[in-house]
């Protein structure tokens, strides 16, 4: 927080100085390829003033002049003119490239942390809001780059003028003494003003954004339950708030931005008034009065490029304190030394006295949870809504981690596994199935290297193979964005070839065969259980029939292990699993 109390100026410059060494390379080439447009304009001015005195008065004296004259008159303009080309080439080039790069960099930055980061951060965080900060507030904090540079060169061409003037003529330059400072003051007030509106139009930029996401993405609950005029009013209200924000920092630019506009001009009158009377007295030339003048109107183009610079401040430290939080979050998942210990086919788990709480819950979720499933084995995990059953299921494949206790594969705790280790070895399929706006192939793959072999292998394992086939481009079949042109059975099926194609030594499957009929999957858990190499199979079921197949039933009730055994002994011994089984094969019938 102590970074909002700071004066903006002084964030801002800080923030200046951070893309500065971020981008040292490209901001020395675009600051000097800046320097000579300022170097040029000052130059130009000058170039004026002796055609000035040396053309255009002795021409109009004389009533003609020499071509040579107007040939070296014309040399001069053209020169200093492709130099300032050259100038603003070179400078819009590679602060181009300094801004983009910078986005890109935070953009990488931003979203590597996404992924390292645990799954209860982004429980916490709505989407909504990570595509903001990926997004527009990445864009936000570097857009200031672009003008960076001309504006530092406007530095450069700005002190070049004042020891011009002083050198030309002592009082003039008094008129830009008090212009430049003046100039400067005005731009501090305005970031002073426009940080809070900035900071709160960014803030609902992002709120937009997170509305306008969570109803596309629910727009199958919006539609069927009629609620496309609520989400409609609920987003206009945001969208004009956000409206009335822009309105708001619109009306301040507005007011600054002809003060900016007008300094300059102002200065340039001044110049004249004063130069008039130098000139009539003959303290200065007409040609030196010419030069000033003309140099003064050059002059307001750079100062505005350190007015746009200061304008942009408040909006990029807006988008700069939205992405911070996100870089400097803690929770990263810490990972061990150990490689994990493959010996044979299926592995062998372990969960000794797990204790687990989410943060903003009133009392744990999981409490001494302890089992063990030997390597090649079946285990179904059966309980009541709220029992805390996919809550274990992640705790399986690390997706968080125990608050006490261990889980273990082959003997090692996950927490001592490298990076990578515990994917290798362990699949997750969850209920709710995700598939990407991509061919069946590549939703099966990943992106990684599986023959086609290996993908109908999987597919007929997960019994996806004969809707694959008919499909009309077979796996190069696009499924559309979430996989909307499946089924919710189909769906699933192919989130469990996507696992069973990387040969996982544990499986587990949260309720992962919902939407399939129970003849399918009995094939798959079957297929499962009958290979030459079976894996470890942990499955969270409710079906009589699933939960017959498995080898092993543990009971879970109010986060504790009360019971485990076969299917039948649970059913004589166990009254609270015995009647969840009968209503769940009651409510099956009855559909």
């Amino acid at each position: 927080m102590a970074r909002r109390r700071d004066p903006v100026v002084r964030r801002g410059l800080r923030h200046v100085g951070r893309s500065v060494v971020e981008q040292p390379g490209m901001f020395s080439l675009a600051v000097a390829a800046s320097s000579v447009y300022g170097a040029m304009t000052v130059a130009s001015a000058y170039v004026i003033g002796e055609i000035t005195d040396r053309v255009l008065l002795p021409s109009f004296a004389e009533g003609a002049t020499t071509a040579a004259a107007l040939t070296l008159a014309s040399v001069a303009i053209i020169g200093v003119a492709l130099l300032k080309i050259v100038g603003i080439l070179g400078r819009r080039l590679f602060a181009g490239i300094m801004s983009y790069r910078l986005q890109a960099d935070y953009r990488r930055r931003v979203t590597r942390q996404y992924l390292r980061l645990p799954l209860s951060w982004h429980q916490r965080h709505p989407t909504g809001q990570l595509l903001s900060n990926a997004n527009s507030d990445v864009e936000a904090a570097w857009f200031f780059v672009a003008p960076l540079p001309f504006a530092v060169g406007a530095l450069v061409m700005i002190a070049i003028t004042v020891v011009a003037l002083v050198l030309t003529d002592p009082l003039i330059a008094l008129v830009g003494l008090v212009v430049f400072p003046l100039v400067f003051v005005v731009n501090v007030v305005y970031s002073q003003v426009m940080s809070p509106r900035m900071q709160r139009a960014q803030q609902l930029r992002a709120e937009v954004s997170e509305i306008a996401h969570e109803s596309f993405d629910a727009a199958l609950v919006v539609k069927t339950l009629g609620r496309e005029a609520a989400e409609t009013d609920r987003f206009r209200a945001r969208a004009e708030e956000l409206r009335d924000g822009l309105v708001a920092v619109g009306r301040v630019r507005g007011l600054f931005d002809p003060m900016m506009e007008a300094l300059p001009n102002l200065g340039t009158l001044a110049v004249l008034l004063i130069g008039a009377g130098r000139v009539a007295d003959g303290s200065t030339d007409a040609g030196s009065l010419v030069s000033i003048a003309y140099l003064f109107t050059l002059l307001a183009l750079p100062i505005r490029a350190i007015g746009w610079v200061l304008a942009d401040l408040p909006r990029a430290l807006a988008g700069f304190d939205r992405v911070t939080p996100v870089l400097e979050a803690t929770g990263e998942t810490p990972y061990g030394p150990d490689l994990a210990v493959a010996v044979g086919a299926g592995a062998a788990l372990g969960v000794e006295g797990v204790d687990f709480a989410f943060s903003d819950a009133a009392s744990p979720t999981l409490r001494g949870v302890t089992f063990d499933v030997p390597a090649g084995t079946t285990v179904a995990v059966v309980g009541p809504t709220g029992s805390g059953k996919s809550t274990l299921a992640g705790l399986l494949v690390r997706l968080v981690d125990p608050a006490d206790g261990t889980v273990l594969i082959d003997g090692v705790d996950l927490r001592r596994l490298r990076e990578g280790e515990v994917s290798g070895q362990a699949a997750f399929v969850a209920q709710g199935t995700f598939l990407f706006d991509d061919t069946v192939r590549g939703n099966v793959t990943l992106g990684a290297p599986f023959s086609d072999d290996e993908v109908w292998a999987a597919l007929r394992v997960a019994a996806a193979d004969r809707f694959v086939a008919a499909l009309p481009e077979g796996l190069d079949t696009r499924v559309g964005e979430r996989g909307a042109t499946l089924s919710g059975g189909q769906r699933q099926r192919l989130a469990l070839a996507r696992a069973v194609v990387r040969r996982p030594r544990l499986l587990v499957l949260d309720d992962a065969t919902s939407a399939v009929d129970p003849s399918i999957e009995a094939h798959i858990l079957d297929a499962l259980r009958g290979g030459d190499d079976p894996a470890t199979v942990v499955v969270v079921a409710y079906r009589q029939a699933t939960i017959a197949l498995a080898d092993e039933v543990v009971w879970l009730e109010r986060g504790q292990v009360l019971a485990r055994g076969s299917h039948e002994q649970l059913l004589a011994e166990v009254p609270g699993y015995a009647a969840l089984v009968r209503a769940y094969s009651q409510a099956e019938v009855a559909v």
